[in-house]
């Protein structure tokens, strides 16, 4: 593993403020869209993790930074364009609730017992995305095996995203959006408003990314961190509800040449202030977690010589699926859950 194992991240601060502020725009600009963490934290998560990677894969991610953390969000879009992809996003693990049990010990954790136990129908039914991290993982192990900077690009952008989503604690459960207990909207408010209001307080300095040597059951112990969250954030949103008038949780906003109906800043903070740092911790959990699965990679991979892979742009064949996967994706039709209430 090199050096990196004794190595030390220091980052100057004007370089990073500067990188974090210049994603930070475009997200306040589109949060309307969001979805998971929104647009603006899959953005974040993604451009941070850059930051935690060892010399011997910096220089590579940091040309191609703008590329990882623009394409951060294609997954959801590809929601619009992929039968299939939406359940790559969760995984409903209270369906599997028996009474007196564990859930994380009725879920086997590797995806042929789950199969066994379960079905493919079932476990596709429900989310798979603790699987669909070993998937992606392997998938970019070996670009980086074949030295192929287009899969590279893309897999370690993907990979971000799906990480990401393992550490938000609606992605967890079958009550995703609140529509099973009357908090319609709370998906949005946790992962998307409280992000978008406080995202420039969070603190990004999380040191360096680390070999998981057991990249299956570090995921699965996200999700559970996730999923044992989910008392919290349901409980202290219907609280602070009963004790705040709905004119007063609810606000407009201009989002560009439209006026949409959102959660008030005073609801969202008070909200955000109960859930104790929760938000933050969970953030900057993924963020590290992406890194680390980007190093894993590559490590797995021989640790190939990303130097010779500089100055190599994505292909007009890459940029051309791009192009196609956002035509889909204005056209607004998803094809599974949809991302506005994941």
């Amino acid at each position: 593993m090199g050096n990196w194992l004794n190595y030390r991240i220091y980052i100057p601060i004007g370089m990073l403020l500067a990188l974090l502020l210049s994603s930070m725009q475009w997200g306040q600009e589109h949060a309307a869209k969001s979805a998971a963490w929104g647009f603006f934290g899959h953005k974040r998560i993604n451009r941070v993790a850059i930051f935690t990677l060892p010399p011997e894969m910096f220089g590579f991610y940091k040309e191609h930074i703008e590329y990882i953390t623009e394409h951060a969000v294609d997954p959801d879009k590809r929601r619009y364009a992929v039968k299939g992809e939406a359940e790559c996003h969760y995984i409903d693990i209270d369906h599997y609730a028996l009474p007196g049990q564990d859930i994380f010990d009725i879920v086997p954790r590797t995806w042929g017992k789950a199969v066994e136990k379960f079905g493919e129908d079932t476990l596709h039914a429900y989310g798979i995305v603790p699987w669909n991290i070993q998937f992606v993982k392997r998938k970019l192990q070996r670009a980086f095996e074949n030295k192929n900077v287009d899969l590279i690009l893309k897999y370690s952008a993907d990979l971000g995203h799906y990480i990401g989503d393992a550490h938000v604690p609606l992605h967890t459960t079958e009550n995703y959006n609140g529509q099973m207990t009357g908090q319609k909207g709370i998906h949005g408010l946790w992962e998307s408003r409280l992000v978008e209001i406080n995202a420039e307080n969070y603190d990004y300095f999380i040191g360096k990314a680390s070999y998981l040597k057991r990249p299956l059951d570090f995921t699965w112990d996200a999700v559970k961190q996730s999923h044992y969250a989910l008392d919290s954030v349901f409980n202290y949103e219907k609280e602070l509800t009963k004790s705040m008038p709905s004119d007063r949780k609810y606000s407009y906003e201009q989002r560009g040449n439209v006026t949409v109906k959102t959660y008030s800043k005073e609801f969202s903070q008070a909200y955000h202030e109960r859930l104790n740092g929760m938000v933050e911790r969970r953030l900057r959990a993924a963020i590290l977690a992406v890194g680390s699965f980007w190093y894993t990679a590559w490590v797995d991979a021989g640790q190939p010589d990303l130097n010779q892979l500089q100055h190599t742009p994505a292909s007009e064949e890459l940029l051309r699926e791009i192009k196609e996967l956002d035509a889909e994706f204005q056209k607004g039709v998803s094809k599974g859950r949809a991302c506005d209430a994941d």
